[in-house]
């Protein structure tokens, strides 16, 4: 099970305000983000190729020094709590090849429980295998990884961030490359991680599923251009604002449309 801090309505799962976060010269920077995330929300991160999702990730997680804001997990400074967040990065900076089974692999995320260079206890395993079990791999606890199919690979590090006691999960396009079912069963995860009050921001490019799926939206391009409810966010200045002419948003029969362009919006 995981381990929640005391329920206090009042103090955000995920609190960020003015962030700025990037290497210099980078153009996938960001600026002025400021948003909150109530426990237990499921909230998809949208915006066009470059827009800074993935620098919003690794900002929150540590992996990407931000020059400007403050970031708070549970309303303590993310400096000193970063074990509250786990992070599932995109297939591609991921070495599938690496000889480690699924079992090792989400071992991996009590590395700062156990302490390094100390070999797990019999209490380690057990969350492990408790893990796997709640994402539906624990018949596949001794594949190696590079095995598996892209949706059971993305369960495997869903269980590896929680095996490290986070209850905020960062997931960075789990969805690139896997079909339908996988999709599915990546969604069932998620629908039982929220049962469980766990808070989970989403980077997709899937604007469908972002409308259907999901509390509420953010819509970035550099900076936050909108944040709320698909209503308040979907709108065709949103829309317009962060792709530019690579789309064109009209209503028919009360439903918004966005038509890309060859290039692709999203």
């Amino acid at each position: 099970m995981l381990v929640q801090p005391e329920s206090n309505s009042t103090i955000p799962a995920l609190k960020v305000v003015d962030l700025a976060a990037g290497y210099p010269g980078d153009r996938r920077a960001i600026s002025q983000v400021h948003f909150e995330v109530n426990r237990g929300e499921r909230i998809a991160v949208i915006g066009p190729n470059g827009a800074g999702k993935s620098t919003l990730f690794k900002s929150i997680v540590g992996l990407i020094p931000f020059t400007q804001g403050h970031v708070s997990i549970h309303g303590e400074d993310c400096r000193t709590s970063h074990n509250m967040v786990g992070y599932v990065p995109q297939h591609n900076e991921i070495d599938w090849n690496f000889p480690a089974t699924v079992s090792d692999v989400v071992m991996m995320g009590r590395a700062r429980q156990i302490g390094w260079l100390r070999m797990p206890k019999r209490a380690d395993w057990e969350k492990v295998e408790a893990l796997l079990t709640q994402v539906g791999m624990a018949h596949l606890a001794d594949r190696q990884i590079g095995q598996l199919s892209g949706g059971q690979k993305r369960r495997v590090f869903i269980a590896r961030a929680l095996a490290q006691n986070a209850d905020v999960l960062l997931l960075d396009e789990p969805f690139n490359g896997v079909d339908v079912a996988a999709q599915d069963e990546i969604m069932q995860t998620l629908d039982m991680l929220q049962a469980r009050q766990v808070t989970v921001l989403l980077a997709t490019h899937d604007m469908e599923l972002a409308l259907s799926k999901f509390d509420r939206l953010m819509l970035i391009k550099g900076q936050m251009i909108a944040y709320g409810t698909p209503d308040e966010v979907f709108t065709p200045t949103h829309l317009k604002t962060a792709y530019g002419g690579r789309v064109r948003v009209f209503e028919d029969a009360g439903q918004m449309m966005v038509l890309a362009d060859e290039h692709g919006c999203c």
